[in-house]
């Protein structure tokens, strides 16, 4: 371990906070340079690393938006945001390069990052793929040319997250620039939030394009705290941090719970947790019993939130609240509203099951980018909704029981059918396909697919995966295909996917 001085640690790299500050200053007079500006867009496609952080530092003060690319993406997908974003500049790993150059659109300027021995390990990769290639902008080179920023700031614009949606294509949340005189405001509620405090120590250990773990860490930043960049999540690797480390903080999804409580009892009695003081779990559902084995192993430190992209934290509940009332998110945050509401807008009350609403209390408001109409289809009464059902109690407690959006959640992540549908409709030989989930004891939920074949043509599994896997990021590929000769529909033709889902999930505590 380093000494007291706040730090962010990769691998055997270790850097001081004010020398990433300082980097991250330079970055925005190198931005300016460029010509980038207020309201422009900066992409970022990193696995987690320093210079990750040092842009995001960077488009702060110029003005500038940074859009996180999930590094899994391939072909289309990564065009199709660098093209809706309108991005003026793509920084990017040396090895994630190799895969998508050809999916970069003509003239937009490069910044490759030397992909550093921690992540080349932990993703074997070859040590050539792992160079900035002959002729590339190295960013390392590039951004010591340049001294820190040293003019006023801009109104802060924060990362545009690209989240889809029931049509396929993945929608930008873009929030409006943010005055200096709200910044500290908001700052304070994302400590509030995740109880992020001056000498606090973390692990990074989900992807930093995910917007909630870029706010998390970017709170840890702020907070003065030392932050460990895991390079991928391993669950004896994570406890031995806690202990080497001396960790304080944590932020997890559930399938992290389930992969450290498969480890063998006498491997997790060897490390010492106990320096742990709040671990935070959200983006996913955590079964009750996992969360209860968690609380019996760590202690009375396991919070719990409901939030989204949209609207942020809406609720927490501390383990006690949930040991009170399992199942429970907690009570609407301070500031905030939840509402429960029936197909027909209707506010429902105590026990009864609806759509839940939830306002933006101090965070800025925000649009979906070039899609402002599927912005006003959310909201009723300045409140908006993720999609997700459940219940308040007789005290305001927010339970969730189900899922009306068509989306899966799949160890913390989002992937939405719609877009998976899309591209097997690009088979020549299907016809249609319904795409959903079924229960799975470590991811929460696992995708398949039932697809409906043309007349007189077969195809096997491992044809209709091939092609998708040509198409589509790794994490979004279907589990399991189910061939069918005729889907299921109501009268208006439409597929009746809740139907073939119900097998599956019928007798569980959450139905998603």
């Amino acid at each position: 371990m380093g000494d007291d001085r706040p730090e962010c640690v990769s691998g055997d790299r270790r850097l001081p906070l004010e020398t990433l500050r300082r980097r991250g200053a330079q970055a925005a007079t190198g931005f300016a340079s460029l010509g980038l500006g207020e309201d422009d867009a900066i992409a970022v496609m990193m696995r987690n690393d320093f210079p990750y952080i040092e842009a995001s530092l960077g488009a702060g003060p110029i003005g500038a938006y940074t859009v996180s690319i999930n590094w899994h993406f391939k072909g289309d997908e990564i065009r199709y945001i660098l093209e809706d974003s309108g991005a003026k500049l793509l920084i990017v790993h040396a090895d994630l390069l190799v895969n998508c150059r050809s999916d970069i659109p003509e003239g937009l300027p490069l910044l490759v990052v030397e992909t550093p021995p921690e992540i080349v390990e932990a993703y074997a990769i070859a040590e050539a793929d792992a160079r900035v290639p002959p002729g590339r902008d190295a960013w390392e080179g590039w951004l010591e040319a340049f001294d820190p920023w040293n003019e006023p700031s801009k109104p802060a614009r924060g990362h545009i997250s690209y989240t889809s949606g029931t049509t396929g294509k993945p929608k930008g949340v873009r929030r409006e620039p943010l005055p200096k005189a709200n910044q500290q405001n908001v700052a304070g509620l994302v400590e509030d939030w995740f109880g992020t405090c001056r000498g606090m120590r973390t692990v990074v250990t989900g992807p930093l394009y995910h917007s909630v773990i870029n706010t998390y860490t970017r709170g840890a930043l702020r907070a003065e705290g030392t932050i460990i960049l895991e390079p991928r999540f391993g669950a004896e690797a994570l406890l031995a941090i806690i202990e080497r480390e001396r960790i304080t903080h944590l932020h997890l999804v559930p399938t992290m719970f389930v992969r450290m409580l498969r480890l063998p009892a006498d491997v997790r009695a060897k490390y010492d947790v106990s320096s742990l003081q709040m671990v935070i779990h959200g983006a996913a559902p955590c079964p009750r019993s996992v969360k209860q084995q968690m609380i019996e192993w760590w202690g009375p430190i396991i919070f719990e939130y409901y939030g989204s992209t949209e609207f942020g934290m809406a609720s927490r509940s501390d383990s006690e609240e949930w040991l009170a009332r399992p199942g429970t998110t907690g009570k609407a945050w301070p500031g905030r509203v939840i509402e429960i509401h029936d197909d027909d807008g209707r506010v429902l009350g105590p026990g009864e099951v609806g759509e839940i609403y939830v306002s933006l209390g101090e965070l800025a408001n925000f649009t979906y980018h070039n899609q402002s109409d599927q912005r006003r289809e959310i909201e009723r009464n300045g409140l908006v909704t993720a999609g997700d059902v459940g219940y308040l109690d007789e005290d305001g407690y927010l339970f969730l029981t189900d899922r009306k959006r068509d989306m899966i959640i799949s160890g913390g992540v989002n992937i939405y059918p719609a877009e998976i549908e899309a591209e097997l409709g690009n088979h020549p030989k299907v016809v249609d396909s319904a795409v959903f989930s079924i229960p799975d004891d470590e991811y929460g939920e696992r995708v398949i697919a039932a697809i409906e074949l043309l007349s007189d043509v077969t195809a096997d599994e491992d044809e209709i995966i091939t092609f998708l896997r040509e198409r589509l990021a790794n994490y979004k590929i279907p589990k399991k295909l189910i061939f069918k000769t005729r889907l299921p529909r109501d009268d208006a033709g439409k597929i009746r996917k809740r139907e073939m889902r119900e097998p599956y999930w019928s007798g569980l505590e959450r139905r998603i």
